[in-house]
């Protein structure tokens, strides 16, 4: 199994990359590099896995994260039958970038606060998210030195803005070698591909060489919350977006988010989400209905 791969995005040549990504799935590889990222979703859905934090995104997600902080965004399997590829952009700029004024200067004191809080990620919404992804696509178009200026206006914007919050844990402890990477990577992947059908502990323990009890206290210690927790957590987010879409009956909802029994599913979405499945689904059916 592939463990952490650590890549470097910016040549020498340059003080930063901004790309359009088109693909037919985004990176499927938990990675890291040495730069920060400022990373945009413009088209596809699926779960992001950032640090010790597991999210889905869809279209318009919009995050900022430090250097090494490990990172994948992982498509729906839905989402990668669609010939329709997913599009995305992406700026990395170096560890380095104006080291010396940034941590020197008051004029930037705003932008130093901001590097140190993107060592957790940063997710940015609100007004601060529509205004930085309409500077990013301006970004991606324009040259020279004018590119410079435009991502300092971005992490301006961002830097004063209150429309970001931490992704990860204040706690979590980075995973910095290499058998903890294969473990790591080996743990998601297994659970990506099988979580909508039972999966047992002493099968995934045994991945990793472990017993169920020490896999247990290991997961915790990387993740923040127990393995069946973070499970559950996957599934009732699988759960929500088939609610969403509104094609399939809530039966068909738990058996494809994989739970063999309605009641069991009804009570995990209630621990998660503090409502039925029934009840969010006709909330979000009356907000859908109501914006259009």
């Amino acid at each position: 199994m592939k463990s952490i791969v650590q890549k470097s995005a910016i040549p020498h040549s340059k003080i930063l990359v901004v790309k359009r990504l088109e693909e037919l799935k985004f990176d499927p590889n938990l990675h890291l590099h040495p730069e920060y990222q400022l990373f945009l979703v413009l088209k596809g859905r699926g779960t992001r896995f950032i640090g010790d934090n597991i999210k889905p995104f869809n279209p318009g997600d919009l995050v900022f994260t430090g250097p090494n902080l490990p990172h994948l965004w992982r498509n729906d399997p839905a989402d990668t039958k669609k010939s329709s590829k997913t599009l995305g952009i992406v700026i990395y700029f170096p560890q380095n970038f104006l080291e010396e004024i940034i941590n020197s200067k008051e004029e930037m004191e705003n932008i130093r606060l901001l590097f140190e809080k993107a060592g957790r990620g940063l997710e940015i919404h609100g007004r601060t998210n529509k205004v930085v992804s309409k500077m990013m696509q301006e970004l991606l178009h324009s040259q020279g030195v004018l590119r410079l200026i435009i991502l300092l206006q971005i992490l301006n914007t961002i830097a004063d803005s209150t429309d970001s919050h931490p992704i990860t844990h204040v706690n979590y402890i980075p995973i910095n070698n290499k058998t903890e990477s294969d473990r790591m990577n080996t743990i998601y992947r297994y659970i990506m591909k099988n979580f909508r059908s039972k999966i047992s502990l002493e099968v995934i323990a045994d991945l990793i060489n472990m017993t169920p009890s020490s896999f247990s206290r290991y997961f915790k210690s990387r993740v923040n919350k127990s393995f069946s927790d973070f499970l559950k957590e996957l599934r009732i987010d699988y759960a929500r977006k088939l609610l969403n879409e509104n094609k399939i009956s809530i039966n068909s909802v738990s058996y494809d988010s994989g739970y063999t029994t309605l009641s069991n599913f009804n009570k995990q979405f209630r621990e998660v989400t503090g409502k039925t499945p029934l009840q969010y689904r006709n909330e979000y059916l009356k907000i859908r209905t109501e914006s259009l």
